[in-house]
Formats: structure tokens, C-alpha cells, sequence
């Protein structure tokens, strides 16, 4: 009979445990980034779910370490509520353990499917279960009720900016099933020291720590070059009107051709940084809002005269849907949240709306239920941003082929790219200046992932930071830290072949998934033999 001497310090009852747990497994995402920690933390906690006295328990000790582990996780969504007026700040850190309330659920249900199937006490089998469990629940996250796919367990896997780390082996698992894997080998560590088998352990601590720190290898160079403008824009200088023109003038500034930058350039700026409207078809009055010039085709123009002969210009903008209202007068009914390509002679090559909408950030769900409350968007305005039909790959010939994922939408795993139209990198403007010190560097990550498991550069350009060019491994070749005005000169990194999750997408999480737990249920099964059960 095994002796659990660990083990009997984490009460198969203690809520305090399964929240200190919690919040210790989220220490392992940026910039924290303390992956031991993280690792051992959630070891800890499946072994604590394996000796609950059953599913219900086991339930809801996962709910509670689930509240913890997403309110240390999500604590930058409360800096975003000190950037607009119409609420209270404070609320902002009401509203993130609320979102946690939520979230804990898909912990739960991991911790319930594996109490349940397993039926016996810490073991390996357990791990395995758990892991299969947690993949499905990952999942399930990132789609129900439009989802919320930020920080899966995964990221703790990546490495500094300049290797990969464990998450190498993402092109091969996708980042939901590299989630369990790394639960499966935490809780794998946790039971080898719950039963002193130090040398396994020790072994185990070892492979970790050089997977995490291996040589990403030699790099490939490119031939497209790309100039990666970050103004430094803050949300009030975003925000008012009597900024724009000066707005403009910086990232202009900042975005002509330097001496030696021959060929063809994509120049990259990021999202909110350009308040002018570029599509004709408004009335009048939403063009005399922006610059005082008032003209879709002058500021087309402008645009493309800014970054020259030989450059194609990708702006994050905003456009409008026009149409009549209730009295058949024309207004904005509804607004898009866009990238637009512009020639150096201001001609429109091709756009992009964004598809995941951030609730609250860019629409009101339930409007007419909230808005009489008192609640409101964080940004300012009274329209609701409409959806994009998705991901899509924008063709501008010499320039390359891109794929565009406005701010939020690259930490959706398996939905940034076009089906039948891969492109060669992606770009990713953003605007992170809401989001405090730990939401940048998490937004980064999630970025790096991408890169990693489709096998494509990303090119991130944020308003105030973390600007990037990411290699298809997930190095981060240049960047620019938070609160810096400059630019990144580059050469775009050359895309990888056509990776097994790029080309399975998150079927192949599942089948890791499924993979898992067959593992899991026949080393029970083994394992019950053995013992004459």
C-alpha cells in the first residue's frame, strides 16, 4: 500500500488549498512566467481531485481553483475600466473575479469527467484522464457563447522570446492539447514526488527545464521587407478629437523609407491609431469629425503618399454601416472594426472586418437590458461594432499574401487563417494600451503560439506596445517594449510548410484528446488487474 505523505498536507475538503492552488498555476503565464510553479501547482491540484470523495467534490474543487487560477489570470481587464467615463473604475475589479465565477466552470468539468471515469484515487491513469478532460473543456471554452480562448494552460510552455520552449511540439498537438500534456506531465511530477520517487522526478524536472531552454536553431532570412510602426498612442490621445491630426503626424513620422530599403515594403500600423474614414458613401457631418480636410479620397491619398513609391500601407481604421433610421433619416447604424490596404497612390487593395468582437470592449450584449442598468462599453461610443465573416487571406501580389487577426482575435487557436488560402504571414495590429503590465506580455504569447503551431510569421504593431516580428518557431526576432515611440525595420520571416495543425486544425486537440484518455482508461484498467480489483 502506498504512503501519500504530500498528499495528506492538501485535505481532500480544503477550499483554501484549491484556491491558493489556483492562483499559483496562473503565476506561469506572463510575465510572471513561472512555469515550475505553474506546473506543480496544477500537479498538485489533480491529485487533490483524484482523492475527492467523488464527481461533486471533485467538481467543486475545480470550480474553486478555477476562480482563482482566471482572476489572477484576467487581472489586466480591470485596468481597462480606468479608460472610459461612463462607469465606475472600481467595477473593473468586481467584473474580473465575476468572469472568473464563470470560467471556473470548465475546471470543473475536467475535474468532474475525470472523478467520475476514473473512480479511484491519484494515479497515473488519473493524469491521463484529467489531461484528456482538461483538452475537451479548453475547447469547449473557446467557443460557447462566442467564447473566451485567452490563456489556455499551454502557454506556460513557451520559452523566452528568443526559443520556443515546450510549446516546439505545437505544429504536432495544437495548443489545447499541448494544455494537457503539460497537465499530464504536472500531475505525472506531483504523484512521483507524493510517492519520494525522487529519481523519477528528478528526471522528469530535468527534460523540462532543457526542453524549455533549447536553441530554436538558425533562422531563415526573408526578402520582403516591413516597417512596423509603434506610435506610443495612448488611450487619450486615441480618444479625442483634437488629437487625430497630431495622431497622424507621428505615425507619418515614423513610416517613410529609410536609405537602403529597396523593393517592395509593407508598412504595418496598428489598430486605432487612424481616425480618418477611407470609404466614400458617408454623409458628410462623420468625415468633418476626423481631419480638416474632411475627404475619404485626400486622406487616401495622404496615406499613401506617406509611405511612398514601392510600400503598401495596412492600417488598422474603423468603417460604417450606413442606413436609414426610424425617422428615414441616414446615419451610422453600426460600425467594423477593419484593416485596410492601401496603395502608395491611396487605392484600396482589399480589407478585413474583424470576426470575434470583445463583449463590452466592442458591442453591449443584451443592450437593451444593460444599458438602462447604467453599463456600457469600455470604449467610447454609442455604436456597436458588427462581426466579419472570418478569417480571410488578403492577396497584394508582390507584397505578399496576408492574413489578417485584429488584437483579440489571435488567441482563438485553429481560426486565423482562411481555409484554401493560406497566406504567408499574419498580421496582428492591436491596440494593448488598456490592458496594463501583465495583458501585453499575455497577448504576445498568445501571438507566438499561433506562429508556432500554423507555421507562420506573425507581425504584430500595437499602439503602445508589444510590437513584434515572430518567426514561424516562435522566436521573437524584434520588439518593442511597452511605452516606446520607434519602428521595426525588418525583413518578413519566411513561412514554414503547411503544418498537421494547420491542417487539421483543432481536430487533431481532439484526437489527442480522445488519444488521452483511451491511455488513461486502460492504465485503470491495467492497473486494477494487478491489484486483483
Amino acid at each position: 500500500m502506498r504512503a501519500w505523505p504530500v498528499l495528506d498536507t492538501l485535505p481532500s475538503r480544503g477550499w483554501l488549498w484549491a484556491l491558493a492552488l489556483g492562483l499559483l498555476s496562473a503565476t506561469g503565464f506572463r510575465p510572471l512566467a513561472l512555469w515550475p510553479v505553474a506546473l506543480i501547482a496544477i500537479g498538485a491540484f489533480a491529485l487533490m481531485a483524484a482523492r475527492s470523495s467523488g464527481w461533486r467534490q471533485a467538481g467543486w474543487l475545480g470550480w474553486l481553483f478555477g476562480v482563482a487560477h482566471f482572476t489572477l489570470g484576467n487581472s489586466w481587464i480591470a485596468t481597462a475600466f480606468t479608460y472610459q467615463a461612463e462607469m465606475p473604475a472600481v467595477l473593473g475589479w468586481v467584473a474580473v473575479p465575476l468572469l472568473a465565477l464563470y470560467l471556473a466552470v470548465y475546471p470543473a468539468l475536467a475535474a468532474m469527467a475525470a472523478r467520475a471515469l476514473t473512480r479511484s484515487g491519484p494515479s497515473f491513469a488519473f493524469a491521463l484522464v484529467f489531461a484528456a478532460a482538461w483538452i475537451g473543456a479548453e475547447w469547449l471554452r473557446s467557443w460557447v457563447f462566442t467564447g473566451y480562448a485567452w490563456n489556455p494552460f499551454a502557454m506556460i510552455a513557451l520559452g523566452p522570446f528568443e526559443r520556443p520552449g515546450l510549446a516546439a511540439v505545437a505544429p504536432f498537438t495544437g495548443t489545447y492539447a499541448l494544455s494537457g500534456i503539460m497537465i499530464a506531465i504536472g500531475a505525472a511530477l506531483a504523484l512521483a514526488l507524493a510517492e519520494r520517487r525522487w529519481r523519477v522526478a528528478g528526471l522528469v524536472a530535468v527534460l523540462l527545464t532543457v526542453g524549455m531552454y533549447l536553441p530554436a536553431g538558425e533562422a531563415r532570412q526573408g526578402t520582403l521587407a516591413v516597417t512596423i510602426v509603434q506610435p506610443d498612442l495612448t488611450q487619450d490621445l486615441l480618444a479625442s478629437p483634437l488629437n487625430y491630426e497630431s495622431n497622424y503626424r507621428r505615425l507619418a513620422a515614423l513610416s517613410a523609407r529609410r536609405a537602403g530599403q529597396d523593393g517592395p515594403r509593407i508598412v504595418l500600423w496598428p489598430e486605432s491609431g487612424m481616425a480618418d474614414y477611407l470609404r466614400e458613401g458617408y454623409p458628410q457631418r462623420y468625415y468633418d469629425q476626423t481631419t480638416a480636410l474632411a475627404s475619404p479620397l485626400f486622406a487616401r491619398r495622404r496615406l499613401g503618399a506617406t509611405v511612398g513609391e514601392g510600400s503598401v500601407l495596412l492600417t488598422g481604421a474603423v468603417d460604417l454601416d450606413i442606413g436609414a433610421d426610424e425617422t428615414g433619416y441616414a446615419r451610422a447604424l453600426a460600425a467594423r472594426n477593419a484593416v485596410t490596404a492601401l496603395s502608395s497612390r491611396g487605392d484600396i487593395l482589399g480589407g478585413y472586418y474583424k470576426a470575434h468582437l470583445v463583449p463590452y470592449g466592442e458591442y453591449l450584449p443584451m443592450r437593451g437590458l444593460l444599458e438602462p442598468l447604467g453599463l456600457s462599453r469600455l470604449v467610447a461610443g454609442t455604436l456597436d461594432f458588427l462581426p466579419g465573416p472570418g478569417p480571410r487571406t488578403l492577396d497584394l501580389g508582390p507584397y505578399g499574401r496576408a492574413g489578417v487577426q485584429i488584437c483579440y482575435e489571435i488567441v482563438f487557436s485553429g481560426e486565423v487563417t482562411a481555409d484554401g488560402a493560406r497566406p504567408d504571414y499574419i498580421f496582428n495590429p492591436s491596440n494593448d494600451g488598456w490592458f496594463g503590465a501583465f495583458g501585453p506580455p499575455q497577448h504576445l504569447a498568445q501571438a507566438r503560439m499561433r506562429a508556432i503551431e500554423e507555421g507562420l510569421p506573425v507581425l504584430r504593431a500595437t499602439t503602445t506596445g508589444i510590437s513584434a516580428v515572430i518567426d514561424p518557431r516562435g522566436v521573437v526576432r524584434r520588439h518593442l517594449g511597452k511605452n516606446v515611440q520607434d519602428r521595426i525595420d525588418a525583413l518578413v520571416p519566411p513561412a514554414r510548410p503547411p503544418t498537421l495543425f494547420a491542417r487539421l486544425g483543432n481536430w487533431l486537440a481532439l484526437v489527442w484528446a480522445v488519444a488521452l484518455l483511451g491511455a488513461g482508461l486502460l492504465s485503470r484498467r491495467v492497473a486494477m488487474r494487478r491489484s486483483g480489483g
